[in-house]
């Protein structure tokens, strides 16, 4: 079972969270992965600080996968471009780890 955990400074409306939701069921296709088994879990508006900083947007996701972790590269790119996509925040400023468990 796949899980994604985003964690933002930033508010997330219900149409942006459900355009996530969405385009982040159809990129763990990327990692071999099928929606049918995605858990994700998503808080907003966290005291977050990036470089002494908590006035610019800021993003930590999460992905942990059972087995290996496979494509990472091309997930991190989709993820990236998903939350800027749908909250404004540059790639320069989303963090992503990954577990294979």
């Amino acid at each position: 079972m796949p899980y994604i955990k985003t964690t933002t400074n930033v508010s997330i409306d219900e149409i942006k969270l459900s355009n996530i939701k969405s385009k982040m069921g159809e990129a763990i296709r990327l990692m071999g992965k099928t929606e049918e088994w995605l858990m994700l879990e998503f808080n907003d508006n966290a005291k977050m600080y990036f470089k002494g900083d908590s006035t610019n947007p800021v993003v930590f996701i999460d992905v942990r996968v059972l087995g290996s972790v496979n494509n990472s590269n091309e997930m991190t790119a989709k993820l990236s471009e998903i939350i800027g996509e749908e909250l404004g925040v540059p790639s320069s400023q989303i963090y992503i780890a990954y577990q294979g468990i």
